[in-house]
């Protein structure tokens, strides 16, 4: 039996993270077992308590640890203007700008045909709910500009017609780009010069 199975299994699972390969996830274990005290043991309780709390707002679909995230019960937040992303990662990018004062709607993923990703699949429904019941009089598309995500917004674009304004960043957001790759000026900027659909 090896000595450093644990160690090995944990740089292997280290390695799964998003922008970690093997080498930076063996640097990044070296580092937390050197600094076991100050990073190692607090990083394995703070994982603990967030893979027992963690969980979906019932809402919005946001990463929090209540039923309902801290936007959706913000009344401050409640001004009529829902900005539909395409995950959670989106949603924070968005936060960190500060520029968007509304709520949210996480749709969890695109339309997609070939990975047969319909809108039942996505939040959608939710989506059309929440714009009758809370009185929402703009829907903001803030989605990927990909294929997937210009897809997506054309269909939730067609589902609302007539019945509230609709408005998506404008230009700024590289083609193919991501939100959670921008830095905050870009999507302030897109977020201030969005467009009517």
């Amino acid at each position: 039996m090896s000595s450093t199975r644990d160690i090995d299994a944990l740089i292997e699972m280290m390695a799964r993270l998003p922008g970690l390969g093997p080498r930076s996830a063996r640097r990044a274990v070296l580092h937390m077992i050197r600094k076991r005290a100050l990073l190692l043991s607090p990083l394995a309780r703070l994982m603990q308590t967030v893979a027992d709390t963690a969980r979906e707002c019932a809402t919005c679909g946001n990463i929090g640890t209540t039923e309902v995230c801290d936007i959706c019960t913000n009344i401050k937040r409640a001004n009529g203007q829902i900005c539909v992303v395409e995950d959670v990662a989106d949603l924070w990018a968005m936060e960190r700008g500060q520029a968007f004062k509304g709520r949210y709607h996480v749709l969890g993923g695109t339309l997609s045909a070939m990975d047969q990703v319909g809108p039942e699949v996505l939040r959608i429904p939710a989506l059309m709910a929440r714009v009758e019941a809370e009185a929402i009089t703009e829907v903001i598309l803030a989605l990927n500009a990909t294929v997937e995500g210009q897809t997506t917004a054309h269909y939730i674009a067609d589902q609302l017609d007539g019945k509230v304004t609709l408005t998506s960043l404008a230009q700024g957001v590289p083609i193919g780009g991501e939100l959670d790759y921008l830095d905050d000026g870009t999507i302030s900027a897109a977020l201030a010069a969005r467009k009517r659909l």
